[in-house]
Formats: structure tokens, sequence, C-alpha cells
């Protein structure tokens, strides 16, 4: 199980349980509260998974967000394809379907333009919700001894906003145009 805390606000008030080890540890500069997020994976078979994933949000005491996705790998498409139910404390119940597709643009594989997209409905079909993005991925594997890196930058279609995202083993920093940034450490 993946399970993750987030916070955001004044870092003096972030206390992380190293005891209990959690993979990840996040400080997220647009909010104010503690999250704490749960996800397990369960395989089905070898292409297929069903992804469990919630939120708990220390500030109100309460459940602000859970999903139930099949995803699917088609290993002939380079691709990724899920759909399901997710819940919201603002949208409330709706349906979910992601869809995702790598395209190499270098013999090794390390540079990629990737495309992924996703729609939400509510419970009457109506009112769809689409987003979508497009990146440019470049892995840099062993960049020092034991070292990877990925660097992301990317531009959220429906919103129109550029972003660029760095990841190395275990921390990702992650920014947009808007202001909104997010840091992650994986334990």
């Amino acid at each position: 199980m993946e399970t993750s805390l987030r916070y955001g606000g004044d870092s003096t008030a972030l206390r992380v349980n190293t005891n209990k080890k959690p993979p990840t540890v996040r400080y997220v500069g647009d909010t104010s509260a503690l999250k704490i997020h749960a996800k397990q994976k369960f395989r089905i078979d070898s292409n297929t998974r069903l992804q469990l994933h919630g939120e708990l949000d220390t500030r109100i005491g309460a459940p602000t967000f859970f999903s139930a996705i099949l995803r699917y790998f088609p290993p002939e498409l380079s691709a990724k394809i899920g759909a399901g139910l997710q819940y919201d404390r603002r949208e409330k119940l709706h349906y979910t379907m992601h869809g995702k597709k790598s395209f190499p643009l270098t013999p090794d594989g390390a540079v990629n333009f990737v495309v992924k997209g996703r729609c939400d409905l509510d419970k009457e079909f109506k009112q769809p919700t689409p987003s979508g993005a497009a990146e440019l991925v470049w892995n840099i594997l062993d960049f020092q001894k034991d070292q990877d890196v990925r660097v992301k930058v990317g531009y959220e279609i429906s919103d129109k906003i550029p972003y660029v995202k760095v990841m190395e083993n275990n921390w990702t920093f992650s920014v947009d145009t808007n202001g909104k940034w997010n840091v992650k450490y994986n334990l």
C-alpha cells in the first residue's frame, strides 16, 4: 500500500513519524491542512489492476476523496486506460475515464512525448468535464551514481497552464505558471 502525508502552510507545524515508515511525505504550498493519502493496487491479471485511492483531511476530520478505478495496460499500445468511480467533497460521486499514451522520441526511450487525458461525468452521465495534458519527458538514468532523474515539461490543455516537474530518486518538485508548487519525498 502506498501512503502519503501532504501538508501546506507553516512548515514548523509539520511533524512526520518516520517509525511508521509511510512511503511519501509532501509539503504543498497551496493548501493549509495535513492530508493523509492511501493507495492500494490489486493485480487482476498481467495487464489489469484495480486501484483504490483515498484521502483524509485532518483539518476537517473527514474523507475528502475516494476512487476505485480499473486500469488496463495494453502492451501492444504502450498506453494506460482506466475507468471507475470517484467521490470528492465538492462534486460528490461521479464517473471517471483516463487514458495515457507515450511516444518514444529516442531509440533508447530516454525522451518521450506523452499525451494524457481524463473525462469526469456526473451520476446522470451529463456535464462531462474533460481535461488533458501533453508532456515532454526526459529520463536520465544514472545522472550520478545510484541517482536517476526525470524531467517533465508539460501543458495542461483545458486550463492552459504550463508546468514543470523534476523527479530524483526520492524527491519530486512540481511548479506551474499559476504559482502552485508541490514538493514530495518518498521514504
